[in-house]
């Protein structure tokens, strides 16, 4: 029986939790790993449901084929551990602080200590090779800590079974729609010529926080992008305080987040009369939207949606060579997509019921920007199901 020190309030069921281990034990049986060092932390937070700013130090989930899975992190963050993760105490393990930031030692010495303990110094050890959280530093730790285990590249592996969601997720993430609803109303609102940038991103995240009735909202794993004008042709400029004004066109990049999971909706303010060229490329990318989005069927590929886009484009005159959209769902600083799937031509992948994608077919030309997304959900039959519910166009305050 798991022993617990402190009453948890665990996002998902007991019965979700068991999914979510035995997809990724099957996908490390089909890889030959015997014992798998999880560090993404939205893989860390899917698997046993950890939470805490703390991926800024090397921490890690073991999950073992044949016993509940080992949170192992700083000592000072065991105590947001026990009070987070669904397994018993027994299974949160420390390193002490002299390894944080040390010259002389690292964090993956103490953890291949715990393997040997553990009784794993030979294990086919996955780890996450491509990640933002796992340096060469510690790869090269930790294989040579470990001479006699065979380190294998677990890139993606847990990724890729979030890529399905289940009904508890679905309503996560209904509720991060509607606080992307309230956002985007309230830029609405808030735009107008002379207002700041910063005054506006502060009523962003305010919305963002305060979320829509009990629902509260948690902080988004991207920071609000708002470029306006020429800069709009730059798609990740933030903000500053410089203030909005009459004739340009600016795209809000929002996600509302709910318990981490993510449901991202982006759309432009153009402020005055805009001219034939924006009229002409919105018409275009809303066509395009629209028929991606009746292209989003299970049994599809993910490339069929990305063509589906590009055919209006095309005609249009525009050409886009960047993917538009991504997997979403859970997920932490710096990004809120799942990287696995893109949609863009290349990519075969077949779309399956419960998959959510963020359908974004930003255009970014050389001296101008338009936004205007979905977040999906694939369905049953038929299209895909929008999230968020607001008008498909570019907003014009004139």
């Amino acid at each position: 029986m798991r022993q617990h020190r402190f009453q948890k309030d665990l996002p998902f069921s007991e019965a979700e939790y068991e999914r979510r281990l035995a997809l990724t034990r099957a996908a490390m049986e089909r890889a030959g790993i015997e014992v798998l060092l999880v560090t993404d932390p939205s893989n860390m937070a899917w698997l046993t449901a950890y939470d805490g700013w703390s991926f800024y130090v090397h921490q890690g989930v073991l999950v073992f084929q044949d016993a509940d899975p080992v949170w192992w992190g700083r000592n000072q963050d065991t105590n947001g551990a026990v009070r987070t993760v669904w397994m018993g105490d027994d299974r949160v393990i420390g390193y002490a602080d002299n390894y944080v930031q040390s010259t002389e030692r690292h964090p993956m010495e103490d953890l291949a200590q715990r393997l040997i303990g553990m009784g794993h110094e030979g294990a086919r050890l996955g780890v996450e090779m491509d990640n933002y959280y796992f340096s060469a530093k510690a790869y090269m730790s930790l294989a040579a800590s470990l001479p006699q285990a065979k380190l294998i590249d677990a890139t993606a592996l847990v990724n890729w079974q979030r890529g399905i969601k289940s009904a508890e997720e679905i309503a996560f993430m209904r509720k991060a729609a509607k606080i992307s609803e309230k956002i985007v109303d309230g830029l609405l609102e808030r735009v107008e010529p002379g207002v700041a940038k910063n005054a506006v991103v502060a009523e962003i995240q305010r919305d963002a926080i305060l979320g829509v009735g009990d629902d509260w909202g948690d902080y988004a794993a991207i920071v609000p992008l708002l470029p306006s004008g020429s800069d709009a042709a730059a798609p990740h400029l933030t903000w500053d305080g410089r203030p909005f004004n009459k004739g340009e066109a600016t795209f809000f990049e929002i996600a509302g987040c709910y318990r981490r999971y993510h449901t991202p909706f982006c759309r432009t303010i153009f402020l005055g009369e805009p001219p034939d060229l924006f009229l002409a490329a919105e018409a275009a990318l809303v066509e395009g939207l629209e028929a991606g989005i009746e292209a989003a069927r299970a049994g599809n590929r993910a490339c069929d949606i990305a063509n589906a886009l590009a055919a209006p484009l095309e005609r249009a005159g525009i050409e886009r060579g960047a993917r538009c959209g991504y997997p979403i769902g859970l997920s932490y600083p710096p990004d809120w997509g799942e990287r696995t799937i893109s949609l863009r031509a290349e990519d075969e992948t077949e779309l399956q019921p419960g998959m959510t994608f963020h359908f974004m077919p930003g255009l970014w030309m050389s001296d101008w920007g338009l936004e205007i997304t979905e977040s999906i959900l694939i369905t049953e039959d038929g299209p895909a199901e929008c999230f968020c519910d607001r008008p498909r166009k570019m907003f014009v305050k004139d």
